[in-house]
């Protein structure tokens, strides 16, 4: 759990966010008001060019908010020189819609101070408004974004049982940035998908958003924590950007993440590139690097699911530690990448069977993980779905596990049936053994098949359908399959 501190803001912003409140009720007529016909005192009305500053500020405002001054034929005439009464009635007609307080903002407020206070006529209880302010404002750095997912559905030949269930799981992100360039994360979540009672928790069948603290269902917790910042140019051209956290995702330290499929996630198994073991999500502390330039990328990091841990430590054999190092290419319709991880024995890996995992996790099994993926969406919606498709080979060392492999294929529909609803398949084979020592047995007939229709309801909310199929989970061959069906509601905010 986390506490927050009362934020202090600086007065000169709490001015700027109350004469945004004040002035709203003056409307974008304004800009019809002839200097003539008003009693001023002022004795500057110089017009306003395309090529001054505030111009140029003022026209960026308007493209960002959608703020139309509301000339005679209703649209802002860009291009054209404007009085400085004009400047000022659009200038009050987006501070009701701007969203942050800006350098910007604040020096077109004071250059147009008395405009805009001959507009309103006078700026009643500033003062009050400020105290409002200062004891509801959250922050003036920090964003807040949301993600609430309700499940209801169940699994067929579960251990945990066939009951339907519902289950929830809610992500609170606090993004904050204190240069405009760098980015402290901090995400909280809660959810109650308990693997050892949820049919959506544990095995092949668990849901990518299935989460449960390590407290237990339904207790709030530190989901991650790291901070972001650029590290300047690099000599041969390019941008650096470093990651470091206290619990940071692999995911988080990759400059390129080459898929697209899906829009909205079922089966945790789907959403890994095809290489569950290389891209396996190792959460801990972790710190790492990436370069960029012109599409290309090159990442290298480090996390250690067990750094906070005094007896296993950061650097130790049994830190359970990924290193991982991905050379990739993206460009805004297509990408692909390529990844190497060293996972260490003890870290936890989705999208494996169950004697893979064992392997890994309990029986001190290392592993070189090797994986390629790749994606391509078309420009527009249609008939051509986006395609996104990777494939992993593993080596293992120690006890019985020797090699593994991967794969997944995922399609994608925009717009089906009504616009900004989506259609999505996707198909593919978790980590399964393909050598072993000892005699143990083969896993080749295991299967991940997924099916799903994405309903957007409004821009934040979504209903999601959807129903899927596991192939010998297990991996034992004894026809234990398992089906799924599940209705997931997602509200982002």
């Amino acid at each position: 759990m986390t506490r927050f501190a009362a934020v202090k803001i600086r007065p000169i912003l709490l001015i700027a966010a109350t004469a945004a409140g004040l002035l709203a009720p003056v409307t974008a007529a304004a800009v019809e008001f002839e200097p003539a016909d008003l009693n001023t005192g002022i004795s500057q009305f110089s017009d306003l060019r395309p090529t001054d500053w505030a111009y140029q500020a003022l026209t960026n405002l308007v493209e960002k908010y959608g703020c139309v001054a509301g000339y005679p034929n209703g649209t802002f005439s860009g291009g054209q020189a404007m009085t400085r009464f004009e400047a000022a009635a659009l200038l009050n007609a987006c501070l009701d819609r701007v969203t942050e307080v800006t350098d910007t903002l604040k020096r077109l407020m004071a250059e147009f101070a008395q405009e805009l206070a001959v507009l309103k006529g006078r700026v009643d209880g500033l003062e009050a408004k400020a105290g409002e302010i200062e004891a509801s404002q959250f922050s003036t750095t920090t964003k807040l974004s949301g993600l609430a997912s309700f499940v209801v559905g169940g699994v067929s030949n579960n251990p945990a049982g066939e009951q339907v269930t519902f289950n929830y799981d809610l992500q609170l992100n606090l993004d904050t940035s204190f240069s405009g360039k760098d980015l402290l994360r901090t995400v909280l979540r809660a959810g109650n998908f308990d693997g050892d009672r949820n049919a959506f928790g544990g095995g092949l069948s668990t849901l990518e958003i299935a989460f449960q603290e390590e407290g237990g269902p339904d207790v709030v917790g530190i989901d991650k924590i790291f901070y972001q910042f650029p590290l300047g140019q690099s000599p041969i051209g390019g941008q650096f950007t470093a990651t470091l956290g206290g619990r940071v995702g692999q995911e988080d330290m990759l400059a390129l993440w080459p898929s697209v499929y899906p829009s909205d996630t079922i089966l945790n198994v789907l959403t890994l590139n095809g290489a569950p073991l290389a891209y396996n999500k190792n959460l801990g502390p972790g710190l790492g690097l990436w370069w960029q330039q012109n599409g290309w990328s090159v990442s290298a990091n480090y996390v250690a699911g067990n750094g906070a841990d005094s007896a296993q430590g950061l650097f130790s054999s049994s830190s359970a530690g990924t290193s991982s190092v991905q050379l990739g290419y993206g460009q805004e319709n297509w990408g692909i990448a390529a990844l190497y991880s060293y996972v260490e024995a003890g870290v936890g890996v989705p999208g494996a069977t169950p004697f893979i995992t064992t392997q890994i996790e309990e029986n001190g099994v290392n592993t070189n993980a090797f994986g390629i993926s790749g994606f391509w969406q078309p420009a527009e919606s249609g008939w051509l779905p986006s395609i996104s498709a990777g494939y992993g080979v593993n080596g293992s060392s120690g006890s019985d596990l020797r090699t593994s492999q991967s794969w997944m294929v995922g399609l994608q529909w925009s717009d089906v049936l009504a616009e900004g609803n989506s259609f999505g398949m996707g198909v593919g084979q978790p980590a399964f053994a393909t050598a072993t020592r000892n005699g143990a047995a083969s896993e080749s007939g295991v299967w991940a098949w997924e099916w799903w229709y994405q309903w957007q309801v409004t821009d934040a909310i979504s209903v999601t359908p959807a129903i899927f199929f596991l192939n010998n989970p297990g991996g034992s061959g004894d026809g234990a399959n398992q089906f799924g069906a599940l209705i997931k509601t997602s509200f982002r905010f």
